[in-house]
């Protein structure tokens, strides 16, 4: 059921809008996060199937990002980034959560002291005897 580019449909599958929306890379990881619990639409779970409208709200989990959006336009077909960009808009609690957890993984991992070098022959011995390997 593909429109033509100048018409919009009324309604859209969550996994076509996931990944036209350019949320995942291919519509099947879009399947899979959406079968994995990972997507809700206004508030409660979805299917792949389940039918997206204008002025929905999509919460999602990538990795270690929650986006919360809200759907402006309904497209099937994947753009370019730009018109990808016009699709949603993400909540302004969301972005603000986001760039909370960005910067306590930056200041977390700022203590992670990494050796300048790899470990010689010798030290390598030593990490075996520590890890209790023969």
């Amino acid at each position: 059921m593909k429109h033509a580019p100048d018409e919009t449909p009324a309604e859209v599958r969550a996994d076509v809008w996931l990944w036209a929306s350019r949320m995942y890379k291919t519509r099947s990881l879009a399947k899979q996060a959406i079968d994995g619990g990972k997507v809700d639409v206004n508030g409660a779970g979805c299917k792949p199937s389940k039918a997206l409208h204008v002025g929905d709200t999509v919460r999602l989990t990538r990795g270690e990002e929650r986006l919360e959006l809200e759907i402006l336009t309904l497209a099937e077909l994947r753009g370019p980034a730009s018109a990808a960009q016009t699709l949603y808009r993400e909540t302004e609690a969301s972005r603000l959560a986001r760039e909370q957890a960005r910067e306590l993984r930056r200041l977390s991992g700022a203590g992670l002291n990494r050796p300048p070098t790899r470990p010689n022959k010798q030290e390598r011995r030593e990490l075996r005897r520590l890890k209790d390997f023969p």
